[in-house]
């Protein structure tokens, strides 16, 4: 057995220490001088409100899954509703969101910059469509070219949604007007509005979807995304009338429906322009780290805006950002694709 007497156990413990100390800070010098070791990222926690347009829901409800097992102690509750509704939740009601992502990249500077928001990122395209069903009547006759003669049918019931809420109620408008203009059919516009029931028209496009399939309605104007992720047949509009194409960019111009604006009383009138999605941070994010992680990996070319490619809605490449000056800092990088 060995012994100590009491001074050579004083130094014995010393020695210890002092090598332990010392071999603690060495490793600590090591990897800091070394430049190799990166600090550990907090992990994230509690939750994140997102209010999205309804086209939006199938993608986002994927992109909520992948988030969520990337940060597993994350809650994602997402709102769908026509993008001016989301947009005066926050701005009107006062209801708490993070994140803003809108069928049309306007809804975000007419109603939320620069109060709610301070910077808007263009990401993603779509078009019209008119998408029907097996039971929708001449379904085996309408294409791009007769649509109109179909849906002036006295049996036909056609529908879409409310302008005053959703961007794909007033773009519906618009292409009436538009088809009008390409089609050299007079008065089509005003035929097409009188003949469609206000009963016919919802809060947002994916509230007509019910109709459609249950028989109510024949055709809803809606987005190809919208559609294809139901895997419903649709009737393709020339790029003169499906608010897809830059180059239209000036004949959308032509058309113009007034919607309602910020506050009670005030309207606001729609011009015509290229299918656009924006999205934002809310300025009083009560989340906002978890927004901002969400938003990077929204605008990933490898991870939300793939998800964005797989659902039918082609994305903008490169991202077009208003405000760029705003952005947070974390999300700079997206300047550079």
């Amino acid at each position: 057995m060995l012994r100590f007497n009491n001074k050579a156990f004083v130094i014995f413990v010393v020695f210890i220490m002092a090598a332990f100390m010392a071999g603690c800070s060495g490793g600590t010098d090591t990897q800091n001088n070394a430049g190799n070791e990166q600090p550990v990222a907090k992990e994230l926690s509690g939750e994140l409100i997102i209010f999205h347009a309804g086209s939006l829901a199938v993608p986002f409800d994927q992109m909520e899954k992948e988030f969520e097992q990337l940060h597993p102690n994350v809650d994602v509750n997402r709102e769908a509703a026509g993008s001016r509704a989301c947009a005066k939740k926050v701005t009107e009601l006062g209801k708490k969101a993070d994140i803003v992502a809108s069928a049309d990249y306007a809804v975000i500077d007419e109603l939320l910059i620069p109060d709610f928001a301070d910077w808007n990122t263009l990401f993603a395209k779509n078009q019209m469509v008119i998408m029907y069903t097996e039971h929708s009547k001449y379904k085996d006759e309408i294409n791009s070219d007769n649509w109109t003669e179909i849906l002036l049918k006295e049996d036909v019931q056609y529908g879409h949604s409310d302008p005053n809420t959703d961007p794909c109620g007033y773009r519906a408008l618009m292409v009436w007007q538009l088809a009008e203009k390409h089609y050299q059919i007079a008065d089509l516009y005003n035929k097409l509005d009188e003949k469609r029931p206000e009963r016919n028209i919802r809060p947002k496009e994916t509230d007509c979807i019910a109709m459609l399939e249950s028989g109510a309605l024949d055709y809803l104007f809606i987005y190809r995304s919208v559609a294809e992720q139901h895997k419903l047949p649709y009737v393709e509009l020339p790029p003169e009338v499906n608010l897809s194409d830059l180059n239209q960019a000036d004949f959308y111009k032509q058309a113009t429906v007034k919607t309602t604006g910020k506050t009670p009383g005030e309207f606001t009138t729609q011009v015509g322009m290229p299918i656009v999605y924006g999205v934002t941070l809310i300025k009083d994010a009560p989340n906002q780290e978890n927004a901002i992680e969400f938003l990077k990996y929204l605008l990933d070319k490898e991870k939300g805006l793939k998800v964005m490619e797989e659902n039918g809605q082609p994305v903008e490449d490169p991202l077009i950002i208003k405000g760029e000056e705003n952005l947070p800092e974390e999300l700079n990088t997206f300047l550079l694709q």
